[in-house]
C-alpha cells in the first residue's frame, strides 16, 4: 500500500469516527430539547402553584429555585450544540481533504474568481485558474484575501528570491503541523456566519481608515464633562445650601449642546459597535488561537506571527478594550437608563470618543495582524497539499546558477490522479536548452508542457513539486499552449497566436530580466501546412538565439531536422501503438524524433473514410 493510500485510509477512519461522534451528539441534543421543555413546564407549574398558595414573596424564591434545572439544561444544551457545530466543521474539512486527494472536483468548494490579465504569460495555459485549476485544488483559505494571496503567488511573473525561500521554509514547517493548520481553519470557520462565502477583511480595514468626519470628540467631551460637573455642583448647592436654582439653566445649556453638537456624532454609535463586534468575532477566534499556540518546531512560522505576540500589543488586548466599550454602549440601549445616564454625564459622547480611539488603534495594528492571517492561510494551502500527497512530492532546490537550468526526475502533473499519472524525467541546461517534442495526437505532448510549467509555479510559490527530484535556477515562465481568438477585439485565432508568439519572443530578448522558460504547443496552427512549416523553422531558429530554456511540441516531423543545424535543440518524442483495434499510449518521453504518426489511425478507428495509400 502506498503512502497516499494509507493517508486516504486514515482520513476515512477519521471521518467514520466523526460520523459516530456526531450521531451521538445529535441524539443527546434531541434529548436535551425534550428535557428543556419538560423542565420549563415543571418550573412554570411550581411557580404558578406557589403564587396561588403562598403569595408573591414566597413565589419569588420558589420561582428562582424551580427554574435552575431549566437554566442548567439550556447551558448544557448550548455546549452540546457548539460541539455539534465544531464536529460538523471537522467532518466537512476531512471530506474536502479526501476530495482533494482523489481530485473529486464536485467535492471541492467552488473556485474563487480573481482578476487575471487576458495576456498573462501562463495563467490560462497551464490551468492555474478556473474550475479545474491548480488554485482551486490548493486553496483551503477561509478569508478571501488569503485565497487571493495564494492566487498572487501562483501567478507571480518574477517572484522575489528571498520571499520564495522564506515561504518554502514556512511551508516545510506547516506541512507536519496538521493540528495547527486545521485548528486555524476551524477557528476562522466557526466565526463566519455564511460558510459558503469567504470573510473579507478589507471591508473592516476600509471602515477603520475612514475619515470619521475629520474632527475629534475630545473638546466636546471635555466641555460637556465640565458642564455636567457644574450641574451636579449647582444642584447640590441648591439642595444643601439653598443656592438659587442656577442648575436649571446650566442643565438646559448642557442638553442643547449635547443634542446640537453630540447627537449627530453618537447617532450611529450602536450600529458602529455592532459592525465592529460582528467583524471582530473572526479576529477574536483566530488571533486568540495564535496567541495561545506554542510554536515548537516552527521558528519560521513564529517569526511570521510575531506582530500578534508582542506583549501589550496583542490583538486580545485591543479587542478587550473594544469589548469594554461595547459593554458601555450596551447599557444605554434601554431608553430610560440611556436617558438617565446621558442626563447625568455625556455617556454617549465618552463612549463614542473611546470608540474613535479604539478605531484609530485598530487602524494601525489590524493590517499587520490580517497580513499574518492571510499569509498563514496561503502557506497552509501549500502545506496541506504536501500533507495530502505523501510520497509523491519533493521540496525543490532553487539555485542562483550562472546559466539557466531546469532538471527533474519522475516529474508528474498534480491535476492528474495518482493512479493515472505517468512521470517523466527532464533536463534543460546550457548543454541542451530546448526540447523539440514530436509525437502523435493524444500522446501526451501538451500534458508534458503543462507538467513542467505547473511544477515550476509550485516551486516558486514555495510549495512542493510532484517529482522525485526537482532543481531549477531562477527563471521567468511564458507559455503558449492554449491560445483563443477574440471576437470582441476582432482577432482571429491565427492573429491571436501571432501576437502571443511575438510577446514570447520579446520577453526572450529582454536582457535585463531573468532567463525565460518557454513552453510552446504547436507553432502557427492557424495557417496552412506550407506557411506553418516555413514560419515555424524561422521562429525556432530565433528561439535558439535567445538566453533561455524551452520545450516545443509539434506535429511537423520536418522540423526535427533543425536539431542537426543547431546544437541547442534536442529531439524527444512520445509514442503510440494500436493494440486490438485500440490506440495505446505509454505517455513516456523517449529520445529522438517520433517515428510514427496516428492521425489516419484515429480517423480510421472512428469509422471515417480514409483514402487508400498507393505504393510504388
Amino acid at each position: 500500500m502506498t503512502e497516499k493510500a494509507k493517508q486516504r485510509q486514515l482520513l476515512q477512519h477519521q471521518l467514520a469516527r466523526l460520523e459516530r461522534r456526531l450521531a451521538s451528539l445529535r441524539q443527546r441534543s434531541e434529548q436535551f430539547s425534550r428535557w428543556r421543555l419538560i423542565l420549563f413546564a415543571l418550573g412554570a407549574l411550581l411557580s404558578g402553584i406557589s403564587f396561588l398558595q403562598w403569595g408573591p414573596i414566597v413565589w419569588l424564591g420558589v420561582t428562582a429555585v424551580a427554574f435552575i434545572p431549566f437554566i442548567v439544561s439550556v447551558a448544557v444544551h448550548r455546549r452540546i450544540d457548539t460541539a455539534v457545530t465544531r464536529f460538523t466543521i471537522w467532518q466537512q474539512m476531512k471530506q474536502t481533504h479526501l476530495a482533494r486527494m482523489m481530485l473529486d472536483w464536485d467535492g471541492l468548494p467552488a473556485p474563487k474568481s480573481f482578476p487575471v490579465a487576458s495576456d498573462h504569460p501562463f495563467a490560462y495555459d497551464i490551468d492555474l485558474v478556473g474550475e479545474f485549476s491548480l488554485h482551486r485544488l490548493l486553496d483551503t483559505a477561509v478569508s478571501r484575501e488569503g485565497s487571493q494571496r495564494l492566487h498572487q503567488w501562483l501567478l507571480a511573473q518574477t517572484p522575489q528570491t528571498a520571499d520564495v525561500l522564506t515561504r518554502q521554509a514556512r511551508v516545510r514547517e506547516l506541512a507536519s503541523q496538521t493540528r495547527f493548520r486545521e485548528r486555524l481553519a476551524l477557528q476562522a470557520t466557526l466565526a463566519v456566519d455564511n460558510r459558503s462565502e469567504q470573510w473579507a477583511g478589507q471591508e473592516l480595514v476600509d471602515w477603520l481608515e475612514a475619515d470619521n468626519e475629520g474632527h475629534s470628540l475630545r473638546p466636546l467631551l471635555i466641555g460637556l464633562s465640565g458642564l455636567a460637573a457644574l450641574n451636579w455642583l449647582l444642584y447640590a448647592g441648591y439642595q444643601l445650601w439653598h443656592w438659587p436654582p442656577l442648575w436649571i439653566g446650566t442643565i438646559l445649556l448642557y442638553g442643547v449642546l449635547f443634542i446640537t453638537l453630540g447627537f449627530q456624532r453618537t447617532s450611529t454609535l450602536f450600529s458602529d459597535i455592532m459592525f465592529l463586534s460582528d467583524r471582530l468575532r473572526v479576529l477574536n477566534g483566530v488571533f486568540a488561537f495564535l496567541e495561545q499556540w506554542r510554536f515548537r518546531r516552527m521558528p519560521q512560522v513564529q517569526q511570521l506571527c510575531q506582530p500578534c505576540l508582542i506583549a501589550g500589543e496583542r490583538p486580545s488586548a485591543h479587542i478587550g478594550r473594544i469589548q469594554r466599550v461595547m459593554t458601555g454602549v450596551g447599557l444605554r440601549q434601554n431608553w430610560l437608563l440611556g436617558f438617565v445616564l446621558n442626563a447625568l454625564m455625556p455617556w454617549d459622547i465618552y463612549f463614542a470618543y473611546r470608540l474613535d480611539q479604539c478605531r484609530a488603534d485598530l487602524a494601525r495594528q489590524l493590517p499587520r495582524w490580517l497580513d499574518v492571517w492571510y499569509e498563514l492561510e496561503a502557506l497552509s494551502s501549500l502545506a496541506t497539499f504536501a500533507y495530502l500527497n505523501p510520497g509523491e512530492w519533493v521540496w525543490p532546490k532553487l539555485t542562483a546558477a550562472s546559466s539557466p537550468a531546469l532538471t527533474a526526475a519522475r516529474l508528474g502533473h498534480p491535476l492528474i490522479p495518482s493512479d493515472q499519472r505517468v512521470c517523466n524525467d527532464l533536463q534543460l541546461d546550457a548543454e541542451q536548452p530546448i526540447y523539440l517534442i514530436t509525437g502523435s495526437n493524444m500522446a501526451g505532448k501538451s500534458s508534458f508542457l503543462r507538467t513542467v510549467g505547473v511544477n515550476l509555479v509550485l516551486a516558486y510559490a514555495g510549495g512542493p513539486t510532484i517529482a522525485q527530484s526537482f532543481s531549477a535556477s531562477w527563471l521567468r515562465l511564458f507559455a503558449t499552449i492554449r491560445v483563443a481568438d477574440s471576437l470582441s477585439d476582432g482577432f482571429s485565432f491565427f492573429y491571436a497566436e501571432v501576437r502571443r508568439l511575438s510577446q514570447l519572443l520579446t520577453a526572450l530578448e529582454d536582457e535585463g530580466e531573468r532567463p525565460l522558460l518557454f513552453l510552446i504547443d504547436e507553432i502557427f496552427r492557424g495557417t496552412n501546412n506550407r506557411e506553418r512549416l516555413i514560419g515555424s523553422r524561422a521562429y525556432i531558429q530565433a528561439l535558439t538565439q535567445g538566453n533561455g530554456l524551452g520545450a516545443i511540441a509539434t506535429h511537423d516531423l520536418e522540423l526535427v531536422q533543425l536539431a542537426e543545424e543547431s546544437p541547442k535543440l534536442v529531439n524527444v518524442h512520445f509514442r503510440d501503438d494500436v493494440v486490438d483495434g485500440r490506440m495505446v499510449f505509454d505517455y513516456k518521453l523517449h529520445p529522438g524524433p517520433c517515428p510514427t504518426t496516428n492521425a489516419l489511425k484515429i480517423m480510421q478507428l472512428a469509422g471515417l473514410p480514409i483514402e487508400s495509400q498507393k505504393t510504388d
